[in-house]
Order: C-alpha cells, then sequence, then structure tokens
C-alpha cells in the first residue's frame, strides 16, 4: 500500500477515528485511576499536531492566499466580525458565573486550524486555501482574543485572563512548529531524503489529532464529575452556535462572491472552533478545573457530532446555492 492511498483512508476514516480516540479515552479514565496525570502531555501533543497539520502547507500556498482577497477578507470577516457578534448574544443565556462565561468566550471566539481542514475537505470545501490561511487564523486570533474577554467580561478579564500563557503558546504551538515544517519543505526540496521523510509525516495529522483527543478527555473526564450541571446547561448553546454559526458563514461567502468550494471553506470555518488548543490557556486561569475545561471539552463534543452533518450537508446546500445563483 503507497503512502498517498494510505493517507487517502486515513483522511476518509478520520470521523471514526476521532470518536474510537474520544470513546477509549473516556473508557479508560472510567476504568483507569490516575488518567488526569496526562494533562502536561496535552501541550506536546498540541506541538506535534500543528506541526504536521503545518507542514501540508506549501509555503507557496501561503502566498497563494493572501493574494485570494475575497477569500481571506471573508474568513476574517466571519470569523472575527460576524461570530463575535453571535457569541455576544450566546454568552448572555450563559450560567453567570465568571468562570463558566469565560470558558464559554475563549472556545467560541477561537476559529479551528487543525482538524477543521480535514473535515472541510470531506464537505467539499477548498480546503486547500483553509489550510494556507491557518496559520494567520491562529495568529490572529491570539491578538483579538483578550481584547475580546476584555469587552465581554470587563473588569472579570483581568482577574483571569494571564497574558503569559498566550505567548507560551504562540511560541510553543505557532512560531516553532511553523519554523520546523518550513525548515522540513525546504529540506524536502534539495533532497531525496528529505522529501521521503517530509510524504512519510503526511501519515501523521489524522493519528496526531486522534492522540491529542485521546489525552485532553482522559486527563479531563475525571473532573467532569463536579461539572456535570455546567455541562448541562452550556450544551444549548453549543448547539444553536452549531446550527446559526455555519449559515452566517454561507451568508457572507454569498456576499463576497465565492465558489462553492470557497464558500464551504469559509462555513465551515466560521463553525468549527480551536477548542484543542485553547485549552492549555484556560488551564492556566486561577481556579479554571473543573469548570473551564469541562465547558470546553463540552463543546469538542458537540462540534464533532456537528461536523458529521456538516459534511453531509454542505455539498447540498452548496448546489442549492449555486443553482440559484445561476
Amino acid at each position: 500500500m503507497t503512502i498517498l492511498v494510505l493517507r487517502d483512508r486515513l483522511d476518509s476514516g478520520q470521523v471514526f477515528i476521532y470518536f474510537a480516540a474520544i470513546c477509549i479515552a473516556a473508557i479508560a479514565a472510567a476504568m483507569l485511576s490516575g488518567t488526569e496525570r496526562l494533562e502536561p502531555a496535552i501541550n506536546p501533543a498540541l506541538a506535534l499536531m500543528l506541526f504536521v497539520t503545518f507542514l501540508q502547507v506549501p509555503l507557496a500556498s501561503l502566498r497563494e492566499a493572501f493574494r485570494n482577497g475575497r477569500f481571506f477578507g471573508a474568513l476574517l470577516a466571519v470569523n472575527f466580525a460576524a461570530v463575535p457578534l453571535l457569541v455576544m448574544i450566546l454568552a448572555q443565556f450563559a450560567p453567570p458565573e465568571p468562570l463558566v462565561r469565560l470558558g464559554v468566550l475563549i472556545v467560541l471566539l477561537c476559529p479551528c486550524i487543525d482538524y477543521v481542514v480535514t473535515f472541510s475537505h470531506l464537505g467539499r470545501a477548498d480546503a486547500r486555501l483553509l489550510l494556507a490561511a491557518t496559520p494567520v487564523l491562529l495568529v490572529v486570533q491570539m491578538l483579538l482574543l483578550p481584547l475580546w474577554l476584555s469587552l465581554f467580561l470587563g473588569v472579570q478579564a483581568a482577574d483571569l485572563v494571564q497574558m503569559g500563557p498566550f505567548f507560551h503558546a504562540f511560541l510553543w504551538l505557532i512560531a516553532i512548529p511553523l519554523g520546523l515544517a518550513a525548515l522540513c519543505q525546504i529540506w524536502a526540496a534539495r533532497s531525496t531524503s528529505g522529501a521521503r521523510v517530509t510524504e512519510a509525516l503526511g501519515l501523521m495529522p489524522v493519528p496526531a489529532t486522534a492522540l491529542v483527543l485521546f489525552i485532553v478527555i482522559a486527563a479531563v473526564v475525571p473532573q467532569l464529575g463536579p461539572a456535570l450541571t455546567t455541562v448541562l446547561a452550556v450544551t444549548p448553546i453549543y448547539v444553536a452556535f452549531a446550527v446559526i454559526a455555519p449559515l452566517l458563514g454561507w451568508a457572507v461567502a454569498r456576499l463576497a462572491r465565492l465558489d462553492a468550494p470557497a464558500g464551504r471553506a469559509v462555513a465551515f470555518s466560521g463553525a468549527t472552533r480551536n477548542s484543542l488548543v485553547v485549552l492549555p490557556l484556560a488551564l492556566a486561569v486561577p481556579g479554571a478545573i473543573p469548570l473551564v475545561p469541562a465547558v470546553i471539552v463540552t463543546q469538542t463534543l458537540v462540534e464533532l457530532v456537528a461536523s458529521l452533518i456538516y459534511i453531509r450537508l454542505m455539498p447540498r446546500l452548496g448546489s442549492k446555492l449555486d443553482h440559484t445563483a445561476a
């Protein structure tokens, strides 16, 4: 079996792989003691996941994404204008505890930069454009998140949010993985062995994401018991977001007159959030455990179910809109 065939099989089976990772992690957390000690492994696993994700982005494609002004403008408008307005409305229905509201805001204000690419590919979106834009999405959300939290939480944000973890996350989750990915691409362009290694690493995005999901669930599930009431309270908010956010993405994409695959990419980006990357930021908040991790992981579980629905409905919605436009 060639590497390309194996990679295609991993991509097509990724939904099953992710849910299997979640189920195995939940069973392990329920039957084994001490799985919460996996928590320090979350950041290294995330760094690996982001490295192999960035490695799939040709450096030339990054320049191409910047040149596609309409797509880039629509992507930024959805994630950093339309979605924050939606979150501001939905946050009014969150429980009043500052830590709970903080968790809801952190997870819903940050667009996904990892498995959204492969989900969008399965949903017949232009995953290449979305993949090229992921480093920029991550940088912009890190810059804007403290501002959004100050706006939505007021003086509470100053007591709950520390800036140090943001810079730490930027260094270890963006700068270093992106730099290593660039070096690997240069090596691949100049060396046959480098090309083979880079091709083999192309198999890693799905397993690396599954590893992150396993570690996160296994580490956090033992801490969810005291937060069960909160989990039930925030779930309807996440369901409402999962329904409305992709529609906002479609609306902006149509206003920007994007083609159907690019429009689907904008819709997927608006609907999927960066829960796995922001979790370490949330854990750095004083007194965050168990409420904040529980709030964030709940969004991940809702989103994974919603993504299965997106994969089936997005292509059909795109066809209808194209037919209407024609």
